[in-house]
């Protein structure tokens, strides 16, 4: 009995040990790799100071381009956009990451249905921030909700597994070329998609997601972040009620809500379509501009707005 103990006691410290030291090795790959996704969560949670943030999933990361919206706007702008971060609870952790250090001016959040309806891989996404587990509470508690809390608190190099293989690849493939910003543009397809799809309108709701998009719009009014919500051009068809359950919360909260998809822009230009939800690099520049334009005016109207409120008084 008493060598069994001994020896258990051997395995799990040399598991320990283990771990922390591929931990450290893991984390030292994180902090040099030039892959997709890492360089821009390291600036997110110790540099970002943009006036104006952009925050979203991939057709964030591919739509806007910050050199474009920043030369139309006067202000400073970054691309916080995660590729494959699907829903709002991701969104909610990059937006207590970015709030830990910094307040910026304007957030501009790409909404999609899968924001407020079931998934079946609701929690998939939220283990591409788990380098960053341990720096803040509020954003670490997301991972109770997924079931990983304990795993990622337990072990530090299980932190580190959902891109493994990318960031190791980063270290010597720098994938950050043509980056502006945040921005990161898709190529152009061949060939362009051929036939407009029907998107069917989502009404399966998911109660705590719709909680986490009012804890988003909460801590953006308690910050006095000028808070926008935008949905960018796809190359499907839906109906005009599409986003209506984003839209309700948006006019509940004095939200402005900008929909391109909807009013079917760029239906009629394919070509400038990677695929049906993504613009590649040609027509994200001509949407750039076209959102760059109405932000500056939606922006505008709110100043405008609270001096009225405040001539009012």
């Amino acid at each position: 009995m008493k060598k069994f103990i001994v020896s258990l006691v051997i395995i799990i410290s040399g598991l320990f040990a283990a771990d922390r030291i591929g931990g450290i090795g893991m984390n030292w790959v994180y902090e040099h790799t030039n892959d997709v996704l890492s360089p821009k969560l390291r600036y997110i949670h110790q540099e970002i100071y943009e006036d104006v943030v952009l925050m979203g999933a991939s057709r964030c990361h591919h739509h806007y381009l910050p050199s474009i919206l920043s030369k139309t706007l006067g202000m400073s702008v970054y691309n916080a956009g995660v590729g494959g971060s699907n829903n709002i609870f991701s969104h909610y952790m990059v937006l207590c990451h970015i709030l830990a250090r910094y307040t910026p001016k304007i957030i501009c959040l790409e909404v999609m249905p899968t924001d407020y309806c079931q998934q079946t891989d609701t929690y998939n996404a939220l283990s591409f921030f788990a380098p960053l587990f341990g720096y803040n509470e509020a954003a670490d508690s997301v991972y109770q909700l997924a079931e990983t809390y304990y795993q990622y608190h337990i072990s530090h190099l299980y932190r580190y597994n959902a891109k493994v293989s990318s960031n190791l690849l980063g270290l010597v493939l720098n994938r950050q070329v043509g980056n502006d910003n945040g921005y990161i543009p898709l190529p152009k397809p061949n060939p362009f998609p051929k036939e407009l799809a029907t998107e069917e309108t989502k009404n399966d709701i998911d109660s705590l997601k719709i909680r986490y998009i009012q804890r988003f719009v909460d801590l953006c009014h308690e910050r006095r972040i000028k808070l926008i919500f935008t949905v960018s051009p796809k190359y499907t068809i839906v109906d005009s009620a599409h986003y209506h359950i984003l839209k309700d919360i948006a006019k509940e909260n004095g939200i402005p809500f900008l929909d391109y998809h909807t009013c079917r822009l760029y239906h009629d230009h394919a070509e400038y379509f990677k695929d049906s939800s993504h613009l590649w690099d040609e027509g994200a520049r001509l949407f750039s501009q076209i959102f760059a334009n109405d932000l500056k005016d939606t922006i505008e109207q709110g100043i405008r707005g609270n001096l009225l409120k405040y001539l009012l008084l």
